[in-house]
């Protein structure tokens, strides 16, 4: 591997940089877009369940606030649930803008090395043509060192950089697409949350 490097030149660099970086924000987000860190599924009834018994307790807010995203959108309503209900429903959206923000931290990055990393690999590619012709001597014959050295940065690097793009854009998309997806399911509860609290429908 480390000859392959070699061979590859310093193009290669930014390219290994890029996928350092993107396989960090792969580990990260595939930690943190669980659905039990998010939006666990036992959180609403057990929140109902707890606030029927016990009321709006500092204890339950602080719970709630430090568990997952959707418990930090109950926790800003039930702070509010003696107001009415459309001021309980804005303090849940804002909260709940700040949890969808939050899911999609790190994708835009992500994208971006999606895109950057075939860009990076056809500089090394154009690097490599360069160094071809520059092996070129003034009586036309190519030095067989040089010229191999041009064709494996522009081979290598042309490869490495397809390589880190196709698995980044691969993981952006099912990212994006899953903190929309927990994004809906936290809008859903909430409202189930604000239902429930205001007598309209049963836990």
């Amino acid at each position: 591997m480390l000859a392959i490097i070699e061979a590859a030149g310093w193009p290669i660099w930014p390219i290994i940089a890029a996928s350092i970086v993107a396989l960090g924000i792969i580990g990260e987000r595939a930690w943190s877009l669980r659905t039990s860190a998010v939006a666990p599924p036992a959180l609403l009834p057990t929140t109902v369940q707890e606030f029927r018994a016990n009321g709006v307790t500092q204890e339950l807010l602080d719970r709630l606030a430090a568990g997952s995203a959707l418990g930090v959108v109950f926790a800003a309503g039930l702070r509010n649930i003696g107001s009415t209900r459309e001021i309980m429903k804005e303090s849940i959206e804002e909260a709940g803008r700040g949890a969808a923000r939050e899911l999609d931290r790190f994708l835009t990055t992500l994208g971006t090395i999606a895109t950057m990393a075939p860009l990076l690999g056809l500089l090394g590619t154009i690097i490599g043509l360069i160094e071809i012709f520059g092996s070129q001597g003034q009586s036309g014959m190519a030095n067989p060192a040089q010229l191999a050295h041009g064709i494996a940065i522009a081979l290598y690097n042309a490869a490495f950089g397809i390589i880190v793009a196709v698995p980044s854009l691969i993981f952006y998309r099912h990212f994006r697409d899953r903190a929309e997806s927990l994004t809906v399911e936290m809008e859903l509860q909430a409202v189930k949350l604000v239902e429930v609290l205001h007598g309209d429908r049963q836990g």
